[in-house]
């Protein structure tokens, strides 16, 4: 039966909009190729390919990816942690800009096929425009570009700090995107590629399970936010759309 919710982006899919934010959800979050998704869904009585589910991430993901961008705004820390990390796309290596804060949450992220002054001054330009504020403090490493870009696009009152050890904390969340990229075998094209990292980024940050008062919370509490959270994304997605 086709969803027929007239003026969506959701309009006449042959499936339920929760089935398609479902599939986008594994597809983004888990270790799954495109024909691991059309199996698993198959198994649930849902028969759609994998060319499917391309489809619908090309077509949901930034907007996935759009409103959990505006949902965190004013929400990120003073205090940013920047590096970036490699992803091979057509055969070619680039870089995927990425900035925490203090307490470890997504400032933003951006795919660059240069890593240059122009490709930091861009990354600090539209961090500062989706979190809403400019930082007091930026740690990097010691890249040539980082001085004059933060300067410039931030201004001379933001401190700059390099430091390989205050950047561990960085380096070891680029191991999500690692993670997850390493099954695909790289990217085929650059704009599906900074779809992809753009929308993984912010859903990891979306669904990280945050500490209480410094405090780790318990496993069952893990799953009852995630759950509370997807039952919220979906109302996002479905009132945007």
């Amino acid at each position: 039966m086709l969803n027929e919710r007239t003026g969506t982006s959701f309009n006449h899919l042959e499936f339920p909009t929760d089935v398609v934010l479902l599939a986008i959800l594994w597809r983004l979050s888990y270790k799954l190729s495109l024909r691991d998704v059309a199996e698993m869904f198959l198994a649930r009585g849902f028969q759609f390919t994998h060319e499917a589910i391309r489809d619908w991430e090309a077509r949901f993901a930034p907007l996935l990816a759009d409103q959990l961008r505006t949902k965190r705004c004013g929400q990120a820390g003073r205090s940013w942690y920047v590096d970036e990390t490699y992803l091979r796309v057509q055969g070619k290596w680039c870089y995927l800009y990425r900035a925490i804060d203090h307490d470890g949450n997504l400032v933003d992220s951006m795919l660059s096929e240069k890593r240059n002054m122009e490709a930091a001054q861009r990354f600090f330009k539209q961090a500062v425009a989706t979190v809403g504020h400019v930082p007091d403090q930026v740690t990097t490493d010691g890249h040539s570009s980082y001085p004059r870009a933060i300067r410039e696009t931030m201004g001379s009152n933001v401190t700059h700090r390099t430091s390989k050890y205050l950047n561990n904390r960085l380096e070891q969340d680029h191991r999500g995107i690692k993670q997850r990229y390493y099954p695909m075998r790289g990217f085929g094209a650059f704009e599906a590629a900074a779809r992809f990292c753009c929308a993984f980024d912010e859903l990891q940050d979306y669904f990280r399970p945050r500490s209480i008062g410094g405090e780790s919370i318990s496993l069952s509490e893990q799953r009852r936010a995630f759950l509370d959270r997807l039952v919220v994304l979906q109302a996002l997605l479905q009132a945007a759309s």
